[in-house]
């Protein structure tokens, strides 16, 4: 007897896994909590919010009072630049002007609902020449669109 309802869990669960590989359509158009309003590159608070974290990081971790004092040529990469995936994604470059009068390119993605516990838009973000653990080396491209990141950057966008 439980063999036989277990055979019947199994063919369920196969039966569900098929359904869903008929899917190919975005996530938002299936489950109501990805509707795929990911903000603007050159929205203030994801910009301010990039300046904020990168001044506290180089205060905490680098013993040093460098900020990015201002944005400059903010421009969107692509918008699901992987494809269709279940989180929305758009990928944004900038140049940062810092605070030591060096400029240097700020990449970035913009992820839906990916905040803290969910609420909010979520910002990866890197600064080429100072990503001192390698998080998204080399050189922030972990951070660009999956097409760019095979192609060259020159394939798609022209060098800052």
């Amino acid at each position: 007897m439980r063999r036989a309802l277990l055979g019947l869990a199994l063919l369920g669960l196969c039966a569900t896994a098929r359904a869903d590989s008929q899917y190919s359509d975005p996530a938002e158009r299936r489950f109501s909590p990805y509707v795929g309003n990911v903000d603007k590159c050159d929205d203030e608070h994801i910009l301010s919010r990039i300046q904020g974290v990168f001044r506290t990081t180089q205060n905490a971790y680098w013993k040093q009072d460098l900020q990015i004092a201002k944005f400059d040529r903010v421009r969107e990469l692509s918008l699901r630049g992987n494809g269709a995936e279940y989180i929305p994604r758009r990928y944004c470059i900038a140049r940062g002007h810092l605070s030591d009068n060096s400029v240097h390119t700020v990449i970035y993605d913009i992820e839906e609902s990916q905040g803290v516990i969910g609420v909010g838009d979520g910002v990866e973000w890197c600064v080429v020449g100072l990503d001192r653990l390698f998080a998204f080396s080399p050189a922030c491209s972990s951070l660009r669109p999956y097409a760019e990141r095979t192609l060259g950057s020159k394939a798609l966008v022209e060098r800052y």
